[in-house]
C-alpha cells in the first residue's frame, strides 16, 4: 500500500497532514510513503527529517497521485474550496482519499468529487465515541484553537490578566467569559485561568456545567429551559429564535461586565447562532476584546467580520480564520496522529487496505465509494434517494 501525501494548496494552510513519525510508524506497519517535496516545511519538518523516517520524496505533484493508493491531506476537497479542484483530474478510481472536506456545509463538493469513482473519508464525520478519540481530528484542532483565542485576547486588550499587586497601586484582573464549553471552550477556559483571569463560561447544554467547573471557571446559569439542548456527539442543537432571543436578553447584563469574551458555540454544518449582538456590543465597556472562534461559519458575534479585526465603539471585534494554521507544527504532530490512528484501523498488519465497513467509524465517515455518494445524511443533503432505492 502506497500513501501519497501532497503539500496542501489552500491559502494560508501551513499544516500537513503526516509528520516524520507517523511516516516511520506507517512504514513500520509495512506501507510506503510518498511526499511531496517540501509539503511540511510550513509546519517546521524539513524533507530531510521524512527522509530519515523512510519517506520517498517526489518533485511532482501529479506524480504523488498517480503512484499512491490512499492520499492524505488537510484541507481536502469541500474544505478547499480556493484550490481543491486542481486535483480532481487526478484522482482515480482505486484512490482513496482521507481529509478534511467540510461535508455538511458543502455536500455538492462531495457529490463533483463522488463523479471520479474514488472513495473519501471526510475526518470532521469521524463519531464521538470512545474508540474513535484518539481519530477525531475536530476536538484536537478546537484544542488549539481555544488556546490560541485566548492569546489574541491578551495580545489585543489593553490590560493584563492577571490581579498584580505594585508600587503604584493594584491592578484588577481581567474577566473573562467564555461563551460555549465544548472543546475550545474549555481550553479557553483553562488557558485564561492559567494566565490569571477571572473566568466564566456559559452553554446551553446542563452537562456542561461540571466541565467548566472542572478546568477553573465558574459556570454561568441563565433562566432557561435548556433540556432538550444537546443533540448528537455532545454538540448543542441548533435553537429555536425565540430561545436565543431570550437567552442574548438575559446575557447582555453578563456581558457587560466583561473584558474579554471568546465565543465558540457551532452546529455542525449549520451557521453559528449570533450570541452576541450589536446591542450588547454597544453596552460593553471601552478597550473590551471579543474573540470569535465561529467566524468561519457567520460568528457568533453579529458584527464579526470574517478573516478581519475590526474596532466598533471602543471594542475590538477579532474573526479569525483557521487558527490551527497558525500553530502548525503541533496541529500537524496532532492530527498526524489522528490520522495514524484511522490508518491502523483500515490497514492490516501487513500494510495492505482492509476497511471493514460494517464498523461504525468507517460507515460514519466514508462518503463517497466507487462513484456512490454513500453517506445517508450527504445523500439527504442533496436530495438523493437512499442508494437502496
Amino acid at each position: 500500500m502506497i500513501i501519497g501525501i501532497p503539500s496542501e494548496t489552500k491559502p494560508r494552510e501551513n499544516r500537513v497532514a503526516m509528520v516524520p513519525d507517523n511516516v516511520l510508524a506507517m512504514i513500520k506497519k509495512g506501507a510506503k510513503v510518498l511526499l511531496e517535496s517540501g509539503a511540511g516545511m510550513r509546519a517546521g519538518y524539513r524533507d530531510g527529517d521524512y527522509e530519515i523516517a523512510g519517506a520517498e520524496l517526489v518533485n511532482n505533484r501529479r506524480d504523488v497521485f498517480d503512484r499512491s493508493d490512499i492520499i492524505l491531506q488537510v484541507q481536502s476537497f469541500g474544505a478547499n474550496q480556493e484550490s481543491g479542484a486542481i486535483d480532481l483530474e487526478r484522482l482515480k478510481g482505486d484512490h482513496l482519499v482521507i481529509g478534511m472536506m467540510d461535508p455538511l456545509a458543502n455536500p455538492s463538493a462531495i457529490q463533483t468529487f463522488s463523479a471520479s469513482g474514488a472513495s473519501a473519508l471526510a475526518l470532521e464525520l469521524v463519531p464521538r465515541i470512545s474508540r474513535a478519540q484518539s481519530m477525531d481530528v475536530l476536538s484536537s484542532m478546537a484544542t488549539l484553537a481555544g488556546y490560541k483565542s485566548v492569546l489574541l485576547a491578551a495580545a489585543a486588550a489593553p490590560r493584563m490578566f492577571p490581579l498584580l499587586m505594585t508600587a503604584a497601586g493594584t491592578l484588577s484582573p481581567a474577566r473573562v467569559l467564555v461563551m460555549g464549553a465544548g472543546v475550545a471552550g474549555l481550553q479557553a477556559c483553562a488557558t485564561a485561568k492559567r494566565l490569571g483571569g477571572i473566568v466564566e463560561a456559559y452553554d446551553v447544554r446542563p452537562a456542561a456545567q461540571e466541565q467548566i467547573i472542572s478546568v477553573g471557571a465558574k459556570p454561568i446559569d441563565l433562566d432557561l429551559d435548556t433540556g432538550t439542548s444537546e443533540g448528537s456527539g455532545g454538540y448543542a442543537k441548533d435553537q429555536s429564535e425565540e430561545f436565543l432571543e431570550r437567552q442574548r436578553d438575559l446575557m447582555t447584563a453578563v456581558i457587560a461586565e466583561q473584558d474579554v469574551i471568546i465565543t465558540t458555540a457551532a452546529v455542525p454544518g449549520a451557521k453559528s447562532p449570533i450570541l452576541v449582538t450589536k446591542e450588547m456590543v454597544k453596552a460593553m465597556k471601552a478597550g473590551s476584546v471579543i474573540v470569535d472562534l465561529a467566524a468561519e461559519r457567520g460568528g457568533n458575534c453579529e458584527l464579526t467580520q470574517s478573516g478581519k479585526t475590526i474596532n466598533t465603539n471602543d471594542i475590538t471585534i477579532i474573526g479569525p480564520e483557521n487558527i490551527p494554521s497558525s500553530l502548525a507544527f503541533h496541529a500537524s504532530q496532532m492530527y498526524g496522529k489522528n490520522i495514524e490512528t484511522l490508518l491502523n484501523l483500515i490497514l492490516d498488519d501487513e500494510g495492505n487496505l482492509a476497511m471493514d465497513r460494517s464498523d461504525e467509524i468507517i460507515s460514519e465517515t466514508l462518503v463517497a465509494e466507487d462513484g456512490e455518494i454513500c453517506h445517508a445524511a450527504i445523500r439527504n443533503l442533496l436530495g438523493l434517494e437512499s442508494p437502496e432505492k
